[in-house]
This record gives structure tokens, C-alpha cells and sequence, in this order.
């Protein structure tokens, strides 16, 4: 059994206000995945949460696209609309014996988004750019689920988690101008004020998974 990295609780800023982010529980109890596993995250504009997961160290490839809709309107333009069901997302693929999917989720929580935001994130507003979690599987399912009732009950945030837990059914890549975008647009200003600092917290925050 691969033991979870031992990750004292963290102190992240989250909607202005500190808050300690631990990790998952039981994580070290749980036995690892086998073979490359997949994970698939909603958290806002996907520019800084897919900039986020290519900087962890075991993740091999991290794609921005769309989850929650249909083929039909898997276009950045109309998903943009906020009518479509789509969540702009990412498709992290990892390797289990290197990262766990709770060690995942715990960046997720603590530096790539603010889970307690409905329908927005900072200042992207509609429901694609909600939290969701869309899980592949039942042991994502439970470990998911799991994490967010021990973080609204330790109240680690200033309001409820409202990150919904979905059954993953397809994954859009996005157009290819939205990939890498952090790392082709670095002096943007919208992804220096808003993704750049996640950077920031995550090699601050998570040293060990850190990578350059």
C-alpha cells in the first residue's frame, strides 16, 4: 500500500479569509488505484486550474476543455452563453503511484479554486464556470465526498463547499488556443492577477509536489 505524503494542515487564503486546508482523513488508509488514472476537475476559467495541475508533480498530461453537456455545444462561444450544461474543465492524467487522487483533491480545494463560490469564480460569473467534480468512478465518488464533508465540518472555509459531485460521462477538449494558455500568455493581465498567485501558493504550499 502507497502511504499519502504526510501533509500538515495548510493555511490558504480562500474569499479574503484564512483558513487551514488539511488533508484527506483517512487518505493514508486507502489502497492506490492501479495504472494511469484520470481525474476531471471544474474550478472557473480553466486557464489557471489546468496551469496549476501541470505543475504537480506525477500528473503526465492536464487538458482544458468541457464536461456536463453535449457534443453539440462544446464550443467555447456557445458554452460561454452559460446554457449549455458544460463546465469549462480539466482532464488530469496521473499516475496513482506517484499521486493519489485525495492528494489531488487537496490542491483542488486548497489552491486551484475557492469552493465556496455558486456559479462563478472571481470575476467569471455563470454556471460554467462552477465547481464540480466529475467522478469517474465509485471509489472517486466516496473519497470525494468524504473530503467535503470533513471540510464543511471542520469549517475550514468561510461558507459551505458548494462543489457538486457529478458522474463523469465525457470530457471535450477545448479549442486549441485555450491550452497552455498560463504558460503562452504569462504577462496577460488577467492571468497575472488571477492564476499566477495560485502558482505561487501551490509551490509555497504543496513543495513536495511541486514541480518547475
Amino acid at each position: 500500500m502507497v502511504q499519502l505524503r504526510s501533509l500538515i494542515p495548510i493555511l490558504a487564503f480562500v474569499g479574503g479569509a484564512q483558513a487551514q486546508i488539511p488533508a484527506f482523513a483517512p487518505g493514508s488508509r486507502l489502497p492506490p488505484a492501479k495504472g494511469e488514472q484520470v481525474a476531471v476537475f471544474a474550478g472557473g476559467c480553466f486557464w489557471g486550474v489546468d496551469a496549476v495541475f501541470k505543475h504537480v508533480r506525477g500528473v503526465s498530461t492536464v487538458v482544458s476543455g468541457y464536461s456536463g453537456g453535449g457534443a453539440s455545444t462544446a464550443e467555447y462561444e456557445v458554452v460561454s452563453t452559460g446554457t449549455t450544461g458544460h463546465a469549462e474543465s480539466v482532464k488530469i492524467t496521473y499516475d496513482p503511484a506517484r499521486i493519489s487522487y485525495a492528494e489531488l483533491l487537496h490542491v483542488f480545494f486548497a489552491v486551484a479554486h475557492d469552493p465556496t463560490q455558486l456559479n462563478r469564480q472571481g470575476p467569471d460569473v455563470g454556471s460554467q464556470y462552477r465547481s464540480a467534480i466529475f467522478y469517474a468512478n465509485e471509489a472517486q465518488k466516496e473519497i470525494a465526498r468524504a473530503y467535503i464533508d470533513q471540510l464543511n465540518k471542520a469549517r475550514v472555509f468561510s461558507g459551505p463547499i458548494v462543489t457538486q459531485l457529478v458522474p463523469f460521462a465525457r470530457f471535450y477538449a477545448a479549442e486549441e488556443y485555450h491550452q497552455d494558455y498560463l504558460a503562452r500568455h504569462p504577462t496577460q493581465p488577467y492571468i497575472v492577477y488571477n492564476d499566477m498567485p495560485r502558482l505561487h501558493r501551490l509551490q509555497q504550499l504543496f513543495p513536495a509536489l511541486y514541480r518547475e
